[in-house]
């Protein structure tokens, strides 16, 4: 597994990368196709945050610690993650075996699928992040989609549980 660490606003000790690459690792004998950890730690006043990033066979598995301690924050985190991964393995194992009752007997699988309920096309217009705020905020919508003016790529804006906005770019 690559594990890449990144520090925001704070230096990487050789004990911190250490003490995280010891304790990300393990995560590689859950998710044998792990292939990349990226850990960023990030520091304001007095609260250390460290968000950590698993790319799972194409699938994201991420988890953030805040605490006023380092290493809690790394513990904290990696104990989010756990959970997490073991969802995510729950799930993966649970997908192999519907397709394989699948195969065996339609009738088996009672599982009510998820489906699309409803579907909508509107216009997009290219503007700039800030106008896409005040639109979704005109519309009372909690995200709205757009294309950017500055780089034509389609964009989202979303409104955050601390009340301020996202946005969302794709990465080429």
């Amino acid at each position: 597994m690559k594990i890449t660490i990144r520090g925001k606003n704070i230096d990487v000790t050789e004990a911190l990368r250490q003490y995280i690459e010891k304790r990300v690792v393990k995560f590689e004998k859950f998710l044998n196709e792990a292939s990349e950890a990226i850990v960023t730690i990030s520091t304001e006043k007095f609260t250390h945050k460290i968000d950590v990033l698993l790319k799972v066979n194409g699938h994201l598995i991420q988890a953030e610690g805040k605490t006023e301690d380092l290493y809690s924050a790394v513990d904290q985190v990696v104990e989010k993650l756990e959970k997490q991964v073991l969802k995510y393995k729950e799930k993966v194992q649970h997908k192999n075996k519907k397709e394989a009752t699948k195969f065996s007997s339609p009738e088996a699988s009672t599982e009510v699928a998820k489906r699309i309920v409803k579907y909508k096309k509107f216009d997009l217009r290219p503007m700039t992040p800030e106008e896409a705020v005040d639109q979704m905020e005109l519309l009372d919508k909690d995200f709205f989609i757009f294309i950017n003016s500055f780089s034509g790529d389609v964009n989202v804006v979303y409104k955050r549980k601390d009340g301020n906005f996202g946005l969302i770019e794709p990465v080429k």
